[in-house]
């Protein structure tokens, strides 16, 4: 009698989905995956703060809108005061409400209509319009030279000259004021736009800010531009310049900031009205030489429609004002 041969039975191992809850292995391996809950933390949803949390942040928050709102006050108090008549300004300085709601103010401003006597508030806006942009543009593009070479262009007293750069960024601006208009008098532009623009085209800081930027860029974009035939103006102008986008807008906001708030050198550098800026003709116009009387809302007029140009352009380009100046580096 033949026998049939037998093969030993293999067990087969029950899938995940069959596997019974009482072998010890399955739960080991669905332990694994498995997502930890708590009694307080169901799976799938985020744990909510307790309730000291909450009243902590929200006395943070509420903090945090009071101090803005006393810092924003001022401001709130110069609108409205614009829109004001002289009596109601004196007798209720800080009110919230215009009574009577008044236009006199910018109608004065602007030379519209029979209000007495005229401001020359037209002639500072232009003055200062003209000043800042050329200012502007001039620091620009010096201090972006100046920056470069200080940071890349290896020539004798580079050194000297940079600690010299710190020193004069060290030095009160106020403690210059009575050489400068030696050297704009002995010049012979003591009184002219050229005095109130050519001292003003450099600025020691920002140098120091395009250097600093200049500094962060990789030599190696400039290798490449000078073994494609590039000169070194050529290099800075069309390879280094665009990346340095973001320090250049700083710059542009921070000189466009200073010279249309500048005050100090126009006073020096000019005597007579018709080089007057917003500046040292608001300071004239509140020190009573053009009329006499408080004038509160002509006074807040002038001034609120002279900062209205730099926060505009801070809130159009704060973005900017922020952003890395290693944006646009090459990437190893």
């Amino acid at each position: 009698m033949s026998t049939v041969p037998t093969t030993p039975q293999t067990r087969k191992t029950p899938p995940a989905s069959q596997a019974s809850p009482a072998d010890p292995a399955s739960r080991a391996d669905t332990a694994a995956w498995r997502p930890r809950t708590t009694a307080s933390s169901p799976a799938g949803r985020r744990v909510p703060p307790s309730t000291g949390r909450r009243i902590f942040l929200a006395f943070v928050y509420l903090l945090l809108t009071a101090v803005g709102l006393v810092y924003l006050l001022p401001f709130v108090i110069q609108i409205v005061t614009s829109f004001k008549t002289d009596p109601d300004a004196a007798a209720n300085p800080l009110g919230l409400l215009p009574n009577p709601f008044s236009l006199e103010s910018y109608r004065r401003l602007f030379g519209l209509g029979n209000t007495g006597d005229a401001v020359p508030f037209g002639t500072w806006l232009s003055n200062s319009v003209l000043v800042t942009l050329f200012i502007t543009a001039g620091r620009v593009f010096f201090d972006s030279l100046a920056g470069y070479a200080l940071a890349r262009l290896d020539f004798r007293g580079r050194n000297l000259l940079f600690n010299g750069l710190l020193t004069v960024m060290a030095v009160p601006g106020v403690v210059l004021l009575i050489p400068k208009f030696l050297v704009l008098n002995q010049l012979g532009i003591f009184d002219t736009y050229a005095g109130m623009v050519v001292p003003l085209l450099v600025d020691a800081a920002g140098v120091f800010i395009m250097r600093q930027f200049f500094l962060s860029v990789p030599k190696e974009v400039e290798e490449a531009a000078r073994i494609d035939g590039a000169s070194v103006f050529r290099t800075f102008w069309s390879v280094v310049l665009p990346m340095a986008r973001p320090a250049l807008i700083t710059l542009t906001i921070l000189s466009f900031q200073g010279s249309w708030n500048e005050f100090t050198h126009f006073l020096v550098a000019t005597q007579s009205p018709q080089y007057q800026t917003l500046t040292t003709g608001l300071a004239s116009f509140v020190s009573g030489s053009l009329s006499s009387g408080t004038q509160y809302p002509l006074k807040l007029t002038a001034a609120l429609l002279a900062t209205i140009p730099v926060a505009v352009l801070f809130f159009a380009f704060q973005r900017h004002f922020v952003r890395s100046a290693n944006s646009g580096a090459v990437k190893e």
